[in-house]
């Protein structure tokens, strides 16, 4: 098969993905698009699986934005994900931006995080990189 241009390129590796692996979709459980904010924020250096269990309780404990935007979490990630909800509850009405460069603004989202939630949750063209792909497509 002759391949003429990126494009035609592209649809054959995508296609060839999806047969390769057809249960590709996103491990963290949420029900709302802000709890898949807050799991991919508590998922740097944690595994999907952990913070399923963990997210649990803080869930039970704050059920919303705005319950997470008023409580005081400390350390680094959890202060990302406090700010995080603040701007939710300030800003988007306790709703979660469907705009790439909106999600950027939100603390502790980064490019991987924001192409996960505009995939994932609104369904939009995305494709979520970490640095084991980058490591992967580098060799």
């Amino acid at each position: 098969m002759e391949i003429h241009d990126k494009k035609q390129l592209a649809a054959i590796c995508i296609e060839r993905l999806k047969k390769e692996y057809p249960l590709s979709d996103c491990t963290l459980d949420y029900e709302h698009a802000w709890q898949l904010l807050v799991e991919v924020r508590l998922a740097a250096q944690c595994t999907d699986a952990r913070v399923n269990v963990v997210v649990q309780d803080l869930f039970a404990k704050y059920p919303n934005v705005a319950a997470l935007a008023a409580c005081g979490l400390g350390r680094s990630k959890a202060r990302d994900i406090s700010a995080c909800m603040r701007m939710l509850r300030d800003k988007y009405d306790c709703n979660v931006p469907d705009d790439f460069d909106a999600l950027l603004e939100l603390p502790g989202v980064g490019r991987k995080s924001a192409n996960l939630i505009m995939g994932d949750v609104f369904g939009k063209p995305a494709i979520v990189t970490d640095t084991h792909c980058i490591r992967l497509c580098n060799r």
